[in-house]
C-alpha cells in the first residue's frame, strides 16, 4: 500500500466526465470542485488534536472499559465496528453516574497532558501553511485546558481551537462549521485533518470539506469505509506527506 494517496477524488478524471449516479463519492468530489478543468482552491485546514498533532498517548480501551464496566464495553464494542463514542453514551446517564465517568476520563486525559508529545511534522506543516497563508484551526473531544497546554509548550497556535466544550461535538459537523464562518470561508475551501473515522472524516464529510485520514499504523481499510459509509479524500500515514497532497492537488493562492 502506497503511503499516502488519494482515495475518493481523481481530480484529472472526475473532471473530464460528469458524476454518475452509481458514484456517490464522485458526486461529492465534483460538488467540491469550482471550475471544470481546474484545481480546488483550499484556504484553511483544520486539525484533529490527540493522535494528529499531538503522539497518541491515551490508551482509550482502558478508558472505555473502565467508565462502561469490562462486559458492558464489550457489548458496545461489538454493536459498534468503527469505534465508541463514549462521550455520547454517558450523556443519557444520570448526574451522578456521569460525574464520575467524567471524573475517570479526566485522569485519563490528564495523564496524557502530562505525556505530551508534538507529532513529527507539525511544525514543518504549520510552515509551509503559513507561507502560503492557509489559516489553520483546530477540533478535539478533549478539554480546552488540554488545547492551551498544547499551544503553551509548542508555541504553534491554532485558532479558532475548539474543545469539546463547543457542543455538540465531533462528528457532528458544527465545530467545522463555526470555524468556516469565523473564518469567512467556504467549507469546501476547507479540509479537515485526524486520526479518527467515525469523529475527524465525518465532521468534515458532514461539513462539506475535504478530508485527509491520517493512519501511522494501517489501522484503517477498504472494509472500515464501507461499513461506516465514510471514505476520505486523502489518506497519509505522516503529516510530512500532507504538503506534497496540497500542492498537487490544490490552488492554494491566497
Amino acid at each position: 500500500m502506497t503511503s499516502s494517496f488519494l482515495l475518493s477524488r481523481s481530480f484529472l478524471s472526475l473532471t473530464l466526465r460528469p458524476p454518475s449516479s452509481s458514484s456517490s463519492c464522485a458526486s461529492i468530489s465534483m460538488a467540491n470542485l469550482t471550475t471544470t478543468n481546474a484545481k480546488a482552491r483550499l484556504r484553511g485546514i483544520v486539525f484533529d488534536m490527540d493522535g494528529t498533532l499531538t503522539v497518541p498517548v491515551i490508551d482509550f480501551a482502558a478508558m472505555y472499559r473502565t467508565v462502561l464496566g469490562e462486559d458492558e464495553y464489550k457489548r458496545i464494542k461489538a454493536e459498534s465496528p468503527t469505534g465508541i463514542d463514549i462521550l455520547h453514551h454517558i450523556e443519557s446517564w444520570s448526574p451522578d453516574k456521569q460525574q464520575k465517568a467524567y471524573e475517570i476520563i479526566a485522569d485519563y486525559e490528564q495523564q496524557g497532558i502530562d505525556k505530551l508529545q508534538i507529532m513529527p511534522g507539525v511544525v514543518e506543516l504549520c510552515g509551509f501553511l503559513d507561507s502560503k497563508k492557509i489559516k489553520r484551526g483546530l477540533i478535539t473531544r478533549n478539554v480546552k485546558k488540554a488545547i492551551d497546554i498544547f499551544h503553551q509548550r509548542f508555541e504553534v497556535i491554532f485558532s479558532p481551537a475548539l474543545g469539546r466544550e463547543f457542543r455538540p461535538y465531533k462528528p457532528n459537523p458544527d465545530p467545522l462549521l463555526h470555524i468556516c464562518s469565523a473564518w469567512d470561508i467556504q467549507p469546501n475551501e476547507v479540509m479537515m485533518v485526524g486520526d479518527s473515522l467515525k469523529d475527524d472524516i465525518a465532521c468534515g464529510k458532514g461539513a462539506g470539506a475535504f478530508t485527509c485520514l491520517l493512519d501511522e499504523t494501517g489501522r484503517y481499510g477498504p472494509d472500515d469505509f464501507s461499513v461506516s459509509g465514510l471514505l476520505p479524500d486523502f489518506k497519509v500515514d505522516s503529516l510530512s506527506k500532507i504538503q506534497n497532497i496540497l500542492e498537487t492537488n490544490f490552488d492554494l493562492n491566497p
